[in-house]
């Protein structure tokens, strides 16, 4: 059966997905100055090449994005879905790996805003349940970033049973929840792990907390309540990227 195809938007989000050899592009939408851009990012490489490009001005360009809010910058492709990957095989023994686990989080933004920071700190891969993930959001690539070409999404039918999976195969799950004492920034992160966060609303979902082997927090400023999921995300893979570093000098 023939893969279906979406349009993303953003000169980041198009340029990596023409970077992408995983990635297959149907058709380019570009202005003049666009497709200049694309060959100052890729001097010695014609990214375009062989592909179907279609000429707009930006005012022609708007309808691919006015709906959803977002600036095109000149740059819109009709791409395909990268083929899914198996987490069971991708993890078969592997050792000090870090995956990202989220319950219960749709906002494309976010997940796009969380998705860059996982790439930008070495996360090896980002679980989703794949009912609730916004996989064709022209928000959720802009949010990225391009980096979404960078990083393992690992779609999967049930949150619970695949963290029940992960604790079977030597995985600590660490549960990211404001109402806990444990500071996550006093843990070691040797081994594998996975970093469990929740919706802003509601926070991880009571019966996924049992999955965990821990519940660690984030220790801010007490007269701030909350800080945003993306946010919360990005501090704690900085801090897991930079204690790794630490332990294998």
């Amino acid at each position: 059966m023939a893969n279906s195809s979406f349009f993303i938007v953003g000169r980041h989000a198009v340029i990596e997905a023409l970077k992408n050899p995983k990635r297959k592009v149907l058709r380019i939408f570009l202005t003049e100055e666009s497709k200049k851009t694309i060959h100052r990012s890729s001097p010695k490489v014609n990214l375009i090449k062989n592909l179907k490009i279609f000429f707009k001005t930006k005012k022609e360009l708007d309808k691919f994005s006015r709906n959803d809010g977002i600036q095109h910058q000149g740059f819109v492709a009709e791409v395909e879905h990268l083929e899914k990957i198996d987490l069971k095989e991708t993890i078969k023994n592997k050792k000090n790996l870090t995956l990202a686990c989220l319950n219960e989080i749709t906002d494309p933004r976010n997940i796009g805003s969380i998705i860059r920071s996982a790439a930008s700190f070495n996360v090896d891969g980002i679980i989703v349940k794949e009912r609730s993930y916004p996989s064709e959001s022209k928000l959720l690539y802009k949010s990225a970033s391009g980096s979404i070409e960078h990083i393992n999404i690992f779609e999967v039918s049930n949150i619970n049973s695949t963290l029940k999976m992960l604790r079977e195969n030597n995985f600590w799950v660490y549960g990211f929840d404001a109402n806990t004492d444990k500071d996550f920034a006093t843990l070691g992160w040797s081994g594998n792990n996975v970093l469990l966060f929740g919706s802003e609303g509601s926070g991880i979902k009571m019966h996924t907390k049992k999955y965990t082997d821990f519940l660690v927090r984030i220790k801010i400023n007490k007269k701030i309540e909350s800080l945003n999921v993306s946010n919360s995300a990005a501090i704690a893979f900085h801090q897991v990227d930079f204690k790794k570093k630490l332990d294998n000098k």
